[in-house]
């Protein structure tokens, strides 16, 4: 054998999979297509962080008065704004590149596919096609754009989230299908820095999977922004054929028309399993995902799959976890199986949002008695000196025996909030609990103790 360990991608699931593997004593090699650190250091979580950030300068510029600071205002250099997102992304990739070396993690470029259970076999960009062994391989080959038979990407006017991070020219209008966190996140961008923006969504509420009052909430928020969002509704078709788009949206009202400059599709990902020798080895997939156990073996022997590419949210995050869980099982260490229930989401718009856990209504539906608090943030002194009063933190707790089942948060700084309520719920925290614990003054992150003393009958601030 080449290598005790080969990891197929390099995204933060494979590259921290190989990493974790170096760190346990096994010899490790990682294959990549294209650059290290996968989507999300090249074209995901990283470079829009970025842009969303130049899009908060701008915000701040544009309502500095409100802080009694006088500025004539500031003016968007897309092509600055674009250069700045891309050189993030750069050196992130490069620090992917340090961890290999460090970790002595041999790096292959090339487009790898399983050839047997212990071999891949690895074509190079100059054509060449070398194999290699390993005793295990772990697949962490990521997602890509999801594309609808009637809206067809052709990279110019109907475009993914790739193409929207390096745009040539600000559009004018735009319309963003989908709201998760991919087409809101742009949906938020575009119109702070001057793009009409309307946003198209196929169901009821916004940012479906969250909590219907953060739903709301954001809604409102963004729609005081100039946002137009029409939920709902589903686009049947898109003409490019004159100087823009013509949107064809289905709402309950009849169809109506809309024109843009480009069309950003934001309807999730698909799986990127086409090619990368499944059938050939025999490894079982269902509905465009590998079937794999607790521990992302797959029904081949030596053969796993994380992120994306399996069950579970399509998260950085999460990709990460289970590349460790994954590798420290081969290594013959005892993980605890992934607890899916107790992954934070977060959408990095203006308030941004965060939450774990229960809905309401999931936990409703689960038979659970509920004790639910809330604590808005104009009530919150550090919201108030920071300007950021928009937004509320949401807690559920079990009636009976105190059980932390979710948070829901939406305001600002709340991505890094959440991670507060993720750790309590792994340590099994009750309501109390949280409670008891001495909050830092001022700060946004009390309103967590307060969201949890308000479902107790004990808030003081409200």
């Amino acid at each position: 054998m080449d290598y005790d360990l080969i990891v197929i991608g390099s995204g933060p699931g494979g590259y921290v999979a190989a990493i974790r593997a170096s760190q346990l004593g096994l010899k490790t090699a990682i294959i990549e297509k294209e650059s290290l650190g996968g989507i999300c250091l090249n074209w995901g979580c990283i470079p829009t962080k970025a842009l969303l950030k130049s899009a908060q300068v701008f915000e701040y510029l544009n309502h500095s008065a409100e802080y009694g600071i006088k500025t004539n205002g500031g003016e968007v250099d897309f092509e600055a704004v674009i250069k700045r997102s891309r050189g993030v992304a750069d050196g992130m990739s490069k620090g992917v590149q340090f961890l290999m070396k460090k970790n002595k993690i041999d790096v292959i470029i090339g487009f790898g596919t399983l050839k047997a259970k212990d071999t891949v076999s690895v074509k190079s960009n100059d054509g060449t096609v070398k194999d290699f062994k390993a005793k295990h391989i772990i697949l962490a080959t990521g997602g890509r754009s999801r594309e609808l038979p009637n809206l067809k990407q052709d990279g110019k006017k109907v475009i993914g989230y790739r193409q929207a991070m390096i745009l040539p020219q600000q559009p004018k209008s735009m319309v963003v299908v989908g709201s998760g966190a991919i087409g809101i996140e742009f949906a938020y961008f575009y119109n702070a820095i001057g793009t009409k923006v309307t946003v198209v969504e196929y169901l009821d509420n916004i940012v479906p999977l969250e909590d219907e009052e953060v739903s709301k909430a954001l809604l409102r928020s963004l729609k005081k922004q100039g946002i137009n969002i029409m939920t709902g509704s589903t686009v049947e078709s898109v003409d490019t054929n004159g100087e823009g788009c013509r949107v064809n949206v289905k709402t309950a009202n009849g169809n109506e028309v809309l024109e843009a400059d480009i069309v950003l599709s934001a309807i999730g990902i698909s799986t990127n399993i086409e090619g990368i020798g499944l059938e050939q080895v025999g490894v079982k997939t269902d509905k465009g995902k590998v079937l794999v156990d607790d521990f992302y073996k797959t029904n081949i022997d030596g053969v796993y799959a994380i992120g994306d590419i399996v069950k579970g949210q399509a998260l950085a995050h999460v990709a990460s976890a289970e590349g460790i869980i994954c590798v420290e099982k081969i290594a013959g260490q005892n993980p605890e199986p992934l607890n899916y229930n107790n992954i934070p989401g977060c959408t990095y718009c203006s308030p941004e949002v965060a939450s774990v856990g229960y809905t309401e209504k999931a936990a409703k539906e689960a038979g659970y008695e509920l004790k639910i608090g809330k604590f808005p943030f104009s009530a919150s002194g550090k919201a108030s000196a920071a300007g950021a009063k928009d937004g509320f933190v949401k807690v559920i707790f079990d009636a009976k025996y105190g059980e932390f089942l979710g948070a829901h948060m939406i305001g600002y700084n709340v991505t890094e909030m959440i991670a507060e309520v993720v750790t309590a719920r792994k340590l099994e925290t009750t309501g109390h609990e949280i409670i008891k614990s001495v909050h830092p003054h001022p700060t946004m992150s009390e309103a967590v103790m307060e969201a949890a003393a308000d479902a107790y009958g004990e808030v003081i601030h409200l």
